[in-house]
């Protein structure tokens, strides 16, 4: 079963304790309800640039994982960022922060989850780090690892 055709409570029913399960309640967002990939990672704080950037380059059906520090105050990326993502070839993006023009972004063949919306742009700067070891809501996401993500929640591998 391909990684976006896979529903995460029958996964967890087939892999049970080699999966990690994210509680924390995020949105889900995008154009695709189900998706999955290996893990590629940026943490930054209010503050895009990188994410602009790393969705600019070939995801390979990768998903990218954004720690934004939950922050809700800036939307981490909007539609002209999600649909950069599209166009090369991302599965899908988690951002643990806010987005913006989420109807936009409904209608693009992207998976987004997100803990809500604001339109307030962020910073330009490009502070932050990628390739990093992130840590959301208890769970330890690494570079490479796989992630599922679908409307009942977040899977990632240990």
């Amino acid at each position: 079963m391909a990684a976006s055709a896979v529903n995460t409570a029958d996964l967890y029913d087939e892999r049970g304790e080699e999966l990690d399960s994210v509680a924390l309640q995020f949105q889900s967002l995008g154009g695709r309800s189900h998706f999955g990939g290996p893990i590629r990672t940026i943490r930054c704080f209010e503050d895009n640039a990188l994410v602009k950037s790393t969705l600019a380059t070939p995801g390979g059906g990768a998903v990218l994982v954004v720690d934004g520090g939950g922050s809700l105050r800036t939307a981490l990326m909007g539609d002209l960022i999600a649909a950069s993502a599209v166009a090369n070839g991302w599965a899908g993006v988690v951002v643990y922060g806010a987005i913006r023009d989420r109807t936009a972004i409904a209608g693009l063949p992207l998976g987004v989850k997100a803990l809500g919306s604001n339109p307030r742009k962020s910073a330009k700067a490009g502070a932050g780090a990628s390739g990093v070891e992130l840590q959301i809501d208890g769970v330890v996401l690494r570079p490479g690892a796989m992630i599922w993500c679908d409307p009942d929640g977040i899977l990632v591998e240990r």
